[in-house]
């Protein structure tokens, strides 16, 4: 089951006393057959959650490399159900990496909710991460997911007062998505001992993993983040060799540089061993 498989993953990880990598890409950018040899790069080298971004037309949350990638899928005509495929073609192969779906409210919404539920257990989501969606409102989303065991996938930042995070925490499920710096995706990056207090507190009232992301491009700076954390986001930088390859007239070297970079990153957060 969903949940479960996001659940066996963070077991494994916590066993070998390192962090999780979180790795993030853009379904559709620049195509969906590209996308899926990328994914399977992410898990090749050492991915061990997969972030698949949704396109939407007005992507607030997002910094300028994720914009871009939403702009080139939505260019190449991607909508929610291909996301979804490509997730099932992905799970085909792949019964163990969890996969989760971020993104926004509001196509989600117009598909319906328990559709989307449907749709998205059947294609072997794990989870989402829906950034516009406040936990006021995502009742009838998390009555949907709570038929098929996906998670709702919540986001905290350093600014998150106390009661806030016990809202946050209430009906959360999988692991908590930790906003290291005020903004965008991709703004800049932050101190771990900046955020340690709020990371710590995020896991103590939750009771769930917690993920630190936004501003995490090195593995360096993963291993900083890994210090603090269950679990350490990487997005920008992957979507960015998906436009420095396309600049450079290379789009099947796609793939083997997201790998690489994973690998880099993965390679830091087993250097970090706690055990």
């Amino acid at each position: 089951m969903p949940t479960s498989r996001i659940t066996a993953r963070f077991d494994k990880v916590r066993a070998e006393g390192r962090a999780a990598l979180v790795s993030y890409i853009m379904a559709g950018d620049p195509d969906l057959e590209t996308s899926y040899k990328a994914l399977c790069a992410l898990r090749d080298n050492g991915a061990d959650i997969i972030e698949l971004g949704a396109p939407f037309t007005d992507p607030m949350a997002d910094g300028p490399a994720i914009q871009r990638a939403g702009q080139r899928s939505l260019k190449a005509g991607t909508k929610l159900t291909d996301v979804l495929a490509l997730a099932k073609r992905f799970r085909e192969d792949d019964k163990d990496t969890p996969l989760i779906l971020m993104g926004y409210a509001n196509p989600v919404f117009h598909l319906g909710y328990g559709a989307f539920a449907d749709a998205a257990a059947d294609a072997g989501i794990d989870g989402t991460i829906l950034v516009d969606l406040p936990p006021e409102e995502d009742h009838e989303l998390r009555e949907a997911y709570a038929r098929h065991e996906i998670s709702v996938i919540r986001l905290a930042t350093p600014t998150t007062t106390d009661k806030r995070i016990a809202k946050v925490a209430e009906g959360a499920s999988g692991f908590l998505y930790y906003v290291a710096v005020a903004g965008v995706t991709g703004s800049g990056s932050a101190d771990p001992e900046d955020i340690r207090e709020g990371v710590e507190r995020a896991r103590r009232v939750s009771g769930l993993p917690v993920c630190v992301g936004f501003g995490v491009r090195t593995g360096e700076q993963a291993a900083a983040m890994a210090a603090i954390a269950d679990g350490v986001v990487v997005g920008s930088a992957f979507v960015d060799h998906v436009r420095t390859s396309l600049e450079a007239g290379t789009p099947d070297e796609i793939p083997s540089k997201i790998g690489a970079l994973a690998a880099e990153l993965s390679g830091a957060l087993a250097d970090t061993r706690r055990n």
